[in-house]
């Protein structure tokens, strides 16, 4: 991955997030660090305490409280997980900014947009926040057309048989 730029993985296949921590791994070994966002995830207790072992190289943040995927929720159950995803792309926002990190994973952050939690404008604003030298990915199944100018690579991930 060349230095700073904007890697999506999106599709219906699977391997999305596994690409993108492959890449946080990568990052460690040469020597720096990751955050990874994760947003529509549910609660995988496992998944988060085996990440847990990879810090302070690799660091994994969830916003969500509820532990059921997003689309099981009730209406207001919704309303409560929008706003804590929105809180974690501010915390995206002041990541990037203050430069805490090499790379940044927003994983299934496209999902947000596809299901209308935030704007595709709301995401290119965060893409803007980026320096120079800061690697991001961003994952989902959805790519927005509105974030083809602001990706330097775009890889659609799809099952062939399955």
């Amino acid at each position: 991955m060349d230095k700073g730029n904007v890697q999506v993985y999106y599709g219906y296949g699977r391997g999305k997030t596994s690409a993108a921590l492959g890449y946080a791994i990568h990052e460690a070994s040469r020597g720096g660090n990751s955050i990874v966002i994760q947003f529509l995830k549910g609660k995988d207790t496992a998944e988060i305490t085996f990440a847990r072992r990879l810090e302070p190289e690799i660091k994994l943040f969830r916003f969500q409280k509820s532990e059921d995927l997003y689309d099981d929720l009730s209406d207001e159950e919704k309303f409560e997980e929008n706003m804590s995803m929105k809180n974690g792309i501010n915390y995206a926002r002041k990541v990037l900014v203050t430069g805490e990190c090499s790379m940044l994973i927003l994983d299934e952050v496209l999902g947000l947009v596809d299901k209308k939690i935030i704007t595709a404008q709301e995401l290119i604003d965060v893409i803007r926040a980026k320096s120079d030298e800061t690697k991001m990915i961003l994952t989902g199944r959805v790519m927005p057309e509105a974030l083809i100018p602001y990706a330097d690579e775009i890889y659609k991930i799809q099952t062939e048989k399955g």
